[in-house]
């Protein structure tokens, strides 16, 4: 169950920083939750509430659409697995395409893998920081 899990995880870490097809590791219905109201933000179009792969797809196609891939700096500090549960511990820093602004968002990720697929998919970040550089006035 464990190595299943750290697997899976290190495939999805690999689709997101390449990005190939992310969504694919999920299941059909997903315990989505990120680290923000439920309304979401304005600003940030691609936080809102989630539940489905098809959904999880619109989030990481949004999430690219908003960001400058070439200048992806993020960094992943550790993954912790203990049977169907992971935590990643990372650091977000990304460039607005909007603005041109690079921010930087400390994370941890919690999944849980059944049957090769993730079933949660909970995000914790720095979300202030993700909301100041899509509103902040473009880069010269």
């Amino acid at each position: 169950m464990t190595a299943q899990t750290r697997e899976t995880v290190q495939r999805l870490l690999h689709a997101l920083a390449t990005g190939e097809d992310a969504a694919a590791l999920f299941a059909e219905k997903v315990d989505w939750r990120l680290d923000w109201p439920e309304e979401g933000h304005p600003a940030v179009p691609w936080i809102r509430p989630r539940g489905t792969r098809e959904e999880a797809a619109a989030h990481f196609r949004e999430l690219r659409a908003h960001h400058v891939p070439e200048k992806d700096a993020s960094q992943v500090h550790r993954v912790l697995v203990d049977g169907q549960d992971a935590v990643v511990l990372a650091t977000i820093a990304q460039t607005v395409r909007a603005t041109g602004r690079e921010y930087t968002a400390h994370c941890a990720l919690h999944l849980t893998v059944e049957n090769g697929v993730i079933t949660r998919y909970h995000v914790y970040e720095d979300s202030l920081s993700v909301a100041t550089a899509l509103t902040a006035s473009p880069s010269h």
